[in-house]
């Protein structure tokens, strides 16, 4: 799995991901999600106490494969 662009909006983030047909990638997000979510609270522990339960990420996403259409026809729609 190959990060290809980060960006953000006010109360979410897209993330665009090059994966092969066989990667599981529920998994692999719920990792992503996890990984991410100390990255961010070990500089920053004072962020905690902003937190429901300690959860950074809810536990909802959205995941669209684009089945190999060229990465600026995605843009376009997005």
């Amino acid at each position: 799995i190959n990060l290809q662009e980060w960006n953000h909006d006010i109360d979410h983030v897209h993330v665009l991901f090059r994966a092969t047909p066989h990667t599981e990638m529920a998994k692999f997000l719920n990792a992503y999600k996890s990984s991410s979510s100390r990255m961010v609270k070990k500089p920053f522990p004072e962020i905690k106490r902003q937190l429901w339960k300690s959860a950074f990420w809810t536990q909802s996403y959205c995941l669209i494969s684009t089945g190999g259409a060229p990465l600026e026809s995605v843009k376009n729609v997005v």
